[in-house]
């Protein structure tokens, strides 16, 4: 029996492990994957937004030369996080099932990459599940074709082709100056009429002046509403329509997070089924005992939580658990 199970092995579920641990909770972590599966799926040469300092969890030092460090340093920092802390990790082992007993405990099912299933028993759970298995789909014709994705790892595959990317977030605007620099032609479709404003700083001006100088060709109030093999349809919120010659398309939508387990658990949601409803102080659901921490206790937009925020969940949920045993 752990005092202590974490569903999911990313910054904020490794965070959590530490301060349950520094409590002198016993702490087991289960990951569908490996730890920080979130963060090696981002574009290889991405830059964080965040300093190396609002990244730290445990409050061990995160060493980087850059003020806002790459992701194959934050890879690195929590591998060694990890370590250094000695977590319970049961890695490629996913969650399938969650059941709270008549005393309060409760019973996880799992499988790993064998198929072999298993039940763990704890008298806590902490759900800290990701979003990048679970993209947010435009549910348009051709979308289900091979030259689609919803992720960008890096640019290379580009060189010289007609790429269409869907989106106007960081992520889109990373990618297009990713896969300019390849001499690929960068068509970027935005529903709306500018870009969000949440687009880095130090970004936006380089991206403004690629569009400027016609490298990048920004359609705005735009929508891709079909894709074929060599092109894309464009709608124009006028109604206009526009074909564009086309090879891929990054469809950079963004993800929403996994709710299966909590909500298979009776977790109270809010009015639209969006958001689960728990404690801000406690991090604890309507069901006794069963917690989230990180992205899994955003909205719809999952930019409410990053690791800088989530991060701190598990002082509050460790703090609640040993109070209250």
């Amino acid at each position: 029996m752990q005092d202590v199970i974490i569903v999911g092995a990313g910054p904020c579920g490794l965070s959590a492990a530490i301060e349950c641990e520094r409590l002198g909770l016993n702490t087991l972590v289960i990951e569908k994957y490996n730890v920080v599966h979130s963060i090696f799926l981002y574009p290889t040469n991405m830059q964080f937004f965040s300093t190396a300092e609002l990244l730290e969890i445990g409050n061990l030092p995160f060493p980087s030369p850059n003020e806002k460090p790459f992701r194959h340093e934050a890879l690195a920092y929590y591998r060694r996080a990890a370590e250094h802390y000695k977590l319970n990790i049961q890695p490629y082992t996913e969650a399938t099932g969650i059941e709270r007993h008549e005393n309060g405990t409760f019973s996880l099912h799992t499988v790993n990459r064998q198929g072999q299933q298993h039940t763990y028993e704890a008298r806590k759970v902490i759900i800290s599940t990701g979003y990048f298995d679970h993209p947010n789909y435009l549910g348009i014709p051709g979308e289900d074709l091979d030259k689609v994705t919803h992720y960008f790892r890096e640019a290379h595959p580009y060189t010289g082709m007609r790429v269409a990317i869907i989106g106007g977030s960081n992520s889109a605007v990373d990618a297009a100056l990713e896969i300019v620099r390849v001499g690929a032609k960068v068509d970027m479709v935005y529903r709306g009429n500018d870009l969000s404003a949440n687009i880095k700083s130090w970004v936006r001006p380089i991206f403004e002046s690629l569009v400027m100088k016609g490298k990048i060709a920004l359609h705005l109030n735009a929508r891709v509403t079909e894709i074929h093999d060599s092109e894309v349809e464009l709608t124009h919120n006028d109604g206009k329509i526009e074909m564009l010659h086309n090879d891929f398309v990054l469809a950079m939508t963004g993800f929403r997070p996994d709710r299966k387990l909590i909500t298979s658990m009776g977790v109270t949601m809010s009015d639209d089924m969006d958001k689960p409803r728990f404690d801000p102080d406690t991090m604890e659901t309507n069901i006794e005992g069963l917690y989230v921490a990180g992205v899994i206790a955003s909205g719809r937009n999952a930019n409410e939580v990053f690791i800088e925020t989530g991060r701190r969940h598990g002082a509050l949920i460790a703090k609640h658990i040993v109070a209250n045993s």
